[in-house]
């Protein structure tokens, strides 16, 4: 099965507003237990990101260069200009990273993950074909896939890849997960049809490693490459 950011988001979203000041969003991150919120306008828009990381800007910044009322030079400031007017922000609006990484729904939860390590963020803000949001998925959404009981992972292997996929028949194959390891052990009729079925079952959301003991009667991947020798 294929898992969306939609079975794994958090529909339930804290979000502030443009002009929601520095404290509030504090109290905010604080009281609900999380790391960031989302800036919305009045017709529910991302218009970008808070996070805790954005308002310790201003404690870093007054103990880099204001500590017993030093001024940082003008080339140190030039420097650190995003650092800076984040140091100086008192609204969400001034505090905010901008735009804000978005995802839609259906995406894949490994789109997702992708996304979050290309952009370097922890979290998405999930947003519907009108650009309005419907949830957050974070880093730790995506690793509670791999909280899925070995018993889940078996039966996907078996009902959905194994008989409806591949047609393999169910006296053939046996699958047994262990803390997340999928097994495949048996036979397939041929050899490529062993390496597809192993490949898939790596792609199961949830599963953290394939060990493949598949045999195979006929060996078609050898044959196919004994006879592309022959024709070059």
């Amino acid at each position: 099965m294929r898992m969306t950011v939609a079975d794994v988001m958090t529909d339930k979203v804290v979000s502030v507003a443009a002009a929601t000041p520095f404290k509030e969003i504090a109290e905010t991150l604080v009281a609900v237990g999380i790391s960031a919120v989302p800036v919305l306008d009045d017709d529910d828009h991302v218009l970008g990101m808070v996070s805790e990381a954005d308002l310790l800007r201003k404690e870093e910044f007054r103990e880099q260069f204001h500590r017993e009322g030093y001024q940082p030079p003008l080339r140190a400031r030039l420097r650190h200009p995003k650092a800076r007017r984040k140091a100086d922000g008192d609204t969400a609006a001034e505090l905010m990273t901008s735009p804000a990484v978005r995802v839609s729904p259906e995406a894949s939860a490994v789109e997702a993950a992708r996304l979050m390590d290309a952009h370097n963020v922890r979290r998405l803000a999930v947003v519907d074909y009108n650009g309005r949001i419907v949830g957050i998925v974070s880093r730790r959404d995506l690793v509670k896939l791999f909280l899925r009981s070995d018993e889940e992972l078996a039966s996907e292997v078996r009902d959905d890849i194994l008989r409806r996929t591949l047609w393999v028949p169910a006296d053939g194959v046996r699958v047994e997960a262990r803390q997340g390891v999928v097994t495949l052990s048996g036979w397939m009729e041929r050899r490529s049809e062993a390496a597809i079925a192993a490949r898939m079952t790596r792609r199961v959301n949830g599963v953290v490693d394939v060990v493949n003991k598949l045999s195979w009667k006929k060996d078609d991947v050898t044959a196919r490459d004994d006879d592309l020798r022959r024709s070059t």
